[in-house]
C-alpha cells in the first residue's frame, strides 16, 4: 500500500513511437495494442494502493493509459498540462538513432537532464523541470496517496528519480513523497 504522503509517477503505455525508439515530444500518439495491455496490467498491480487521486498530463497516450487504470480502480483523472511531456521541437517525430548520429553533443546533453539543454525550437529541460515541480506541489497538496501518469521525459525531469541518461520503460512506476512545504 503507498504511503499517505506518497506520489507515484508512472510512464505511460507504448505507443507505435515508442516502440520505433522516435522522440515524440507533444505529438499525440495514441497507445498500441500492448500500451493497452501494459495499462490494463498497471490497474491490477495498483488495486492495493490505496490511491486517492489520479492526475495525467492530457496528451492522448498519457490520458487513455489514466482512464484504464482509473476505471479499474474507481478513480477519476485531473488532466493538467504542465505534466506533458517537454516540447522536442525539431526533434519530435524523428528517430533516437538519427538524432545521436547528426548531434551527438546536443544528444549527450539531452540524455544527461544538463539543464541548460534546449531542445532545438522547443523547451529547456530546465523549463520542464520548472512546471513539473509546480503540478507536483499542487498534486502534493490534494488527496494522497496519487497517481500521476505522465511521460519519461518528465519523470525525468524530476530531480532524483532517475540517474541522468536513465531510460524509464513504458508503465514504470516510481515513487516519490509529496513536496513537504504543500502539505498542511
Amino acid at each position: 500500500m503507498a504511503g499517505s504522503n506518497e506520489v507515484l509517477l508512472v510512464r505511460h503505455g507504448e505507443t507505435d513511437d515508442n516502440a520505433a525508439n522516435r522522440f515524440q515530444g507533444r505529438i499525440d500518439t495514441p497507445l498500441n495494442d500492448r500500451g493497452r495491455e501494459q495499462s490494463r496490467a498497471l490497474a491490477r498491480s495498483l488495486a492495493g494502493e490505496g490511491l486517492r487521486a489520479l492526475y495525467s498530463s492530457p496528451l492522448s497516450r498519457a490520458r487513455e493509459t489514466a482512464e484504464i487504470v482509473g476505471a479499474q480502480l474507481g478513480l477519476k483523472p485531473t488532466y493538467d498540462p504542465r505534466l506533458m511531456e517537454a516540447d522536442a521541437g525539431e526533434w519530435s517525430g524523428r528517430l533516437s538513432a538519427e538524432i545521436a548520429a547528426g548531434a551527438p553533443g546536443a544528444f549527450a546533453a539531452w540524455r544527461g537532464a544538463d539543464p541548460g539543454f534546449r531542445f532545438p525550437g522547443g523547451e529547456s529541460v530546465a523549463q520542464q523541470a520548472a512546471r513539473v515541480a509546480a503540478a507536483l506541489a499542487d498534486v502534493g497538496a490534494g488527496p494522497l496517496p496519487a497517481l500521476v501518469v505522465t511521460h519519461g521525459g518528465t519523470i525525468r525531469a524530476v530531480d532524483g528519480i532517475v540517474a541522468p541518461g536513465g531510460a524509464i520503460a513504458n508503465c514504470e512506476l516510481h515513487r516519490v513523497r509529496a513536496p513537504a512545504a504543500s502539505r498542511p
